[in-house]
């Protein structure tokens, strides 16, 4: 599944229609990625910046453990 996200992470200003040359980040791989478009480098490099915390979870499994019964 291919995700595409035009409103830049940092500023919030919407992309959509404008992302030919703007910065983006590709994360994920195969089928599986997401794009993330950015208004400025500057922006791609503050987000990059955030510190992120491994998952620890297999999001892979398709087993029903995953199903919310609500």
């Amino acid at each position: 599944m291919d995700i595409t996200s035009t409103t830049d992470p940092i500023s919030f200003k919407d992309l959509h229609g404008q992302t030919e040359c703007l910065p983006c980040l590709v994360d994920g791989q195969g089928d599986n990625f997401l794009t993330v478009y950015f208004e400025s480098e500057a922006n791609r490099q503050e987000y990059m910046a955030i510190p992120t915390e491994p998952s620890t979870s297999d999001l892979s499994n398709a087993s029903e453990e995953w199903v919310d019964e609500g």
